[in-house]
C-alpha cells in the first residue's frame, strides 16, 4: 500500500513543477516634460488611464517631469500620484528645459518601450496604440506627424520652414521633427544625449547612430489650457542647435571635410576674381588701380587659404582625441 500511495504522488510533484510561467508583459513608460500645466494634468492622466485599459496586454509606468513649475502643476501630481502609483514625477527646482526634462525622463524610465508626449493635451495619448503597431514593424524610433494642426499662424508656417530646412540638411525625409509624440526602443533613449534644444533633432541623432527612423500621422488637438511656450528666441536656439549637430554628428571625427570643402570654395571664387581681372589687365589694358574686386579675391583667398588650415588643425585634434567609446556598438561577440 505504501509503495502505490508514493507512485500516485510522484507524478503529481512532477506535473506541478514543470509547469510553465505566465508570460511576461512588455513595459511601456511614459515620459511627459511639463511646466505650469496644472489644469491639464488631470484631464491626462484620465485620458492615459483609458489607453491603459485599452491596452491590457502591457504594463505602463508615466514619469512626468516637472520642470520647474511656478503654478500648483506639483502638488497636482502629488495628488495623481496617491490615486495611481502607476504614475510618478521628477520636479526640478527650476526650470531647465524641454531636453533636460526629456534627458532625465530617459534615464529613470525602465519600460522596453519609451513614449514621449507634450503635457498640454495636443498631443493624443489614444496614439499609443498606433505608434507600438509601427514599432513593431522593425523601427526604432517612430515620431509623429501633425498633418493637421491647430497653432497660431505663426507657429504653424514657421515650423514648416524649420521642418524643411532640418530634412534637407540631414537627408532624414520626416515631416514634424519637433512633434512631441515619439515612441523609442529603450536602447534608442539610453544611446542619445539630450541637451540645449536638442530634443528637436532626437530622429536625426537616433538616425546616425545606425537606428531605424519612421513616422506615422497622428492627432492634434487645440490647446484647451494655458499658452503656448512658443518663441521666436526658441526658434534661433532650434537652428543654432541645428548647426552644433551637422558639425559634431557628422564632422567630429572629419572637421577637414566641412572646413576644407568651405576653404575650397573660399580660395577658387577668390583665385577666379583675380585671374578674371588679371586677364582684362594684360590683354584688355584695364588698370587695376580703384578695383575694389581685386582686393576681394585677395581676401577670399586668403580665407580660403585659413579655413583649410583651420581643418587640418581639426583633424590632428580629432585623430589624437580619438575614443573607442565614441562608437556606439551593436553586438559584441569574441
Amino acid at each position: 500500500m505504501e509503495n502505490k500511495r508514493r507512485r500516485n504522488i510522484i507524478p503529481k510533484l512532477r506535473r506541478r513543477t514543470v509547469a510553465s510561467p505566465d508570460k511576461q508583459k512588455r513595459k511601456i513608460s511614459i515620459v511627459i516634460p511639463a511646466f505650469n500645466e496644472e489644469d491639464s494634468l488631470r484631464p491626462l492622466a484620465l485620458e492615459l488611464r483609458k489607453v491603459f485599459n485599452e491596452m491590457k496586454d502591457y504594463d505602463f509606468e508615466v514619469i512626468i517631469v516637472d520642470d520647474g513649475s511656478t503654478d500648483n502643476s506639483l502638488k497636482v501630481l502629488n495628488e495623481i500620484k496617491k490615486e495611481d502609483q502607476r504614475f510618478k514625477f521628477i520636479s526640478f527646482q527650476k526650470n531647465y528645459g524641454k531636453s533636460a526634462a526629456l534627458s532625465i525622463g530617459f534615464k529613470y524610465a525602465t519600460g522596453d518601450l519609451i513614449v514621449t508626449m507634450d503635457a498640454d493635451l495636443q498631443d493624443d495619448p489614444h496614439e499609443i496604440p498606433n505608434l507600438v503597431k509601427k514599432i513593431d514593424e522593425g523601427f526604432d524610433l517612430i515620431s509623429g506627424w501633425k498633418k493637421i494642426r491647430f497653432d497660431p499662424f505663426i507657429k504653424k508656417y514657421s515650423s514648416r520652414i524649420f521642418n524643411f530646412v532640418t530634412s534637407f540638411l540631414t537627408g532624414i525625409k520626416i515631416h514634424d521633427f519637433n512633434c512631441g509624440l515619439k515612441i523609442y526602443r529603450k536602447e534608442v533613449a539610453q544611446s542619445i544625449k539630450v541637451y540645449g534644444e536638442m530634443h528637436r533633432y532626437l530622429p536625426v541623432l537616433a538616425h546616425w547612430n545606425g537606428f531605424r527612423v519612421g513616422e506615422i500621422v497622428v492627432k492634434h488637438h487645440p490647446r484647451r489650457y494655458g499658452k503656448t511656450k512658443f518663441g521666436a528666441s526658441r526658434f534661433m536656439k532650434g537652428f543654432l542647435d541645428l548647426i552644433t549637430i551637422l558639425f559634431t554628428t557628422r564632422y567630429l571625427r572629419r572637421p577637414l571635410h566641412f572646413f576644407g570643402t568651405l576653404g575650397v570654395i573660399l580660395f577658387l571664387t577668390g583665385f577666379s576674381i583675380d585671374l578674371y581681372l588679371a586677364y582684362e589687365w594684360a590683354f584688355q589694358g584695364k588698370y587695376l588701380t580703384n578695383r575694389p574686386m581685386l582686393w576681394l579675391g585677395i581676401l577670399l583667398i586668403l580665407l580660403g587659404v585659413q579655413t583649410i588650415a583651420i581643418g587640418l588643425i581639426g583633424e590632428m585634434i580629432a585623430h589624437h582625441a580619438q575614443r573607442v567609446e565614441d562608437y556606439h556598438i551593436k553586438v559584441i561577440n569574441l
